[in-house]
C-alpha cells in the first residue's frame, strides 16, 4: 500500500520506517526542510534503537521524505497524522492536528477515487469524528463515509523500544467510523500476520484505549510509590519486598525472563513518572473529565503524587545532609528513561531544581540526553556532562534517576573511593547491599 504520514516526531518517523519494512511505499511529510533533507539522506533528528539502521535500509526505496503534503496525499491511497498534541493544563493543543487535517482535506478536494484519513497522535476521545472528520468535510467539499474514509489507530510505543514496539506489536487497534473506513486500515498491518491480537472498533473507543493503557500504567507507578512512603513512614518495611509479594499473586500470569509478568516493570517504587505520554495523557483525561463534569480523583491523585516524589528522593540525601548547600550531586540519567534521548517531564529537572535551590552542586550525566537536557533545563549552574566516572568520584551524595545499562558500574566506582558518597537508589534498581551508604524510595 501506499501510505503518507504527516509528522516525523517519534511516532511518526517510527511510524513510517517501520511500515515501509514491512513492505508499503511511505512518504513522511515534514515542513522544516533542513529535516526532510536530513531524512532523504538517511539520517535521523531523533536517537532511537534500531532506527538508524531501519533508514539506512529503506530511504531511497521504499521509504522518502518531502515537504509537499498535497502531492504525498496525492500520490498515496491512505494518509496518517502523527503529529504532536501538547497540553496546557486545561486541554490538548489541536493546532498541528488541524492544521494537517485541512491541508490533507484541501489536497482530497483535487483528487479522485477513495483516500482513507488516520488519526495517529493522541487526542481525546470525540476528537476523530467531532473535530477531525468535519474539518476534513469542510475542506475537501467531500462526504466522510462516501467520498473518504477516517480512522483512529493508537500507537502503543515506549520509547528507547519504539521500534521493537512496532515490528513485533502486542495488539493493534484499528478504529474506524464505518467498516469500510476499518477494512481498508486493516490492510495497513496484514503484513503483521493474524498472531498479533486486532481490535476493531469505533474512533471513540480506539482513542480512549491509548488513554486507558497509559492511565492505567501511570496509576500503577504512582499505586507503587504510594505504598513506598507509606512504607518508609512506618518503618521497617522494604516495598521492593512488599511488590515482590504483590508480584506473585496468581491474577500476574504470563512470566519474563525474571519469572514474572511485564506488568511489574510498572509496579515498582521510584521518583516518579516522566516522557510525552504518561503525565500528558492522564492530565488531558482529567481535563476532558472535568469539561463533562465527570470528576476523576484517582487520576488526579496520580499527578499528585507523581509530583512529590522527586522531592522524596532529594529528601533521601537530607537525612544524611540536613543542609544541602555546598554538597556535591551527581545526577545521574536525564533521558525520562533508558534508551532515548527524550527528556520530557523527566523528573530529573524538578530534582535538579529543589538541589539547587537548596545550595547543591549539580552536576547532571547522561550518556546521550545531555545536548536536549541543556535546551530543557538551561540553568547555567549545572554541569552537564557523560563523564560518569569523574562525576562520582567528586561526589557527596548520587542521585540514579535513569538506570542506563553503562550506569550498572556505579556500585564499583563508589567502592573505589575512600570516603564512599551517599547512594541515593531513584528506581530500586541496584542491590541495596551493593554499596555502603544506600538509600532508596520505599526502603
Amino acid at each position: 500500500m501506499k501510505i503518507s504520514i504527516i509528522g516525523t516526531g517519534y511516532v511518526g518517523l517510527v511510524t513510517g520506517a517501520c511500515l515501509a519494512e514491512k513492505g508499503h511505499e511511505v512518504i513522511c511529510v515534514d515542513m522544516n526542510p533542513e529535516r526532510v533533507a536530513a531524512l532523504n539522506s538517511a539520517k535521523s533528528p531523533i536517537y532511537e534503537e534500531g532506527l538508524d539502521a531501519l533508514l539506512a535500509k529503506n530511504v531511497g526505496k521504499r521509504l522518502r521524505a518531502t515537504a509537499d503534503l498535497a502531492a504525498a496525499v496525492l500520490a498515496t491511497d491512505a494518509t496518517f497524522i502523527a503529529v504532536g498534541t501538547p497540553f496546557d493544563g486545561k486541554t490538548i493543543d489541536l493546532t498541528a492536528v488541524l492544521g494537517a487535517t485541512r491541508e490533507i482535506g484541501e489536497a482530497l478536494r483535487k483528487k479522485p477515487g477513495y483516500h482513507l484519513v488516520v488519526v495517529k497522535s493522541t487526542v481525546v476521545p470525540g476528537t476523530t469524528d467531532t473535530h477531525v472528520l468535519p474539518a476534513l468535510e469542510r475542506a475537501s467539499g467531500k462526504k466522510a463515509g462516501v467520498d473518504f474514509g477516517v480512522g483512529m489507530n493508537p500507537e502503543f510505543l515506549s520509547e528507547g523500544e519504539a521500534v521493537h514496539d512496532f515490528m513485533f506489536p502486542d495488539r493493534i487497534v484499528i478504529g474506524g467510523i464505518d467498516a469500510r473506513s476499518s477494512q481498508v486500515l486493516s490492510e495497513v498491518y496484514l503484513p503483521y500476520g493474524p498472531e498479533v491480537p486486532r481490535l476493531t472498533t469505533n474512533t471513540r473507543t480506539a482513542e480512549m484505549i491509548k488513554y486507558a493503557s497509559n492511565s492505567l500504567l501511570a496509576a500503577l507507578i504512582s499505586f507503587s510509590n504510594e505504598l513506598a512512603n507509606l512504607g518508609a513512614a512506618l518503618g521497617g518495611i522494604d516495598t521492593t519486598e512488599v511488590m515482590r509479594g504483590v508480584h506473585l499473586s496468581q491474577y500476574f500470569r504470563g512470566r519474563n525472563e525474571e519469572g514474572l509478568p511485564p506488568i511489574t516493570s510498572f509496579l515498582k517504587a521510584g521518583c516518579g513518572f516522566g516522557g510525552s505520554c504518561l503525565p500528558k495523557d492522564v492530565s488531558a483525561l482529567v481535563a476532558h473529565g472535568h469539561k463533562v463534569a465527570v470528576e476523576m480523583p484517582l487520576l488526579k491523585a496520580t499527578l499528585e503524587i507523581n509530583k512529590v516524589q522527586p522531592r522524596n528522593t532529594v529528601d533521601l540525601i537530607k537525612k544524611h545532609h540536613k543542609n544541602l548547600r555546598g554538597v556535591k550531586v551527581a545526577v545521574l540519567g536525564l533521558a525520562f528513561k533508558p534508551e532515548t534521548s527524550d527528556v520530557r517531564e523527566s523528573p530529573a529537572f524538578p530534582i535538579m531544581q529543589q538541589l539547587l535551590e537548596e545550595g547543591a552542586i549539580v552536576t547532571a550525566v547522561d550518556p546521550v540526553a545531555v545536548h536536549e537536557a541543556k535546551k530543557a533545563f538551561p540553568d547555567s549552574r549545572v554541569r552537564y556532562t557523560d563523564a560518569l566516572a569523574s562525576s562520582v568520584a567528586e561526589a557527596d551524595a548520587v542521585i540514579v534517576v535513569t538506570p542506563w545499562k553503562q550506569f550498572d558500574q556505579v556500585p564499583e566506582l563508589i567502592r573505589q573511593r575512600a570516603t564512599p558518597p551517599l547512594f541515593v537508589d531513584g528506581r530500586r534498581a541496584f542491590d541495596k547491599s551493593s554499596v555502603s551508604r544506600y538509600e532508596g524510595i520505599g526502603l
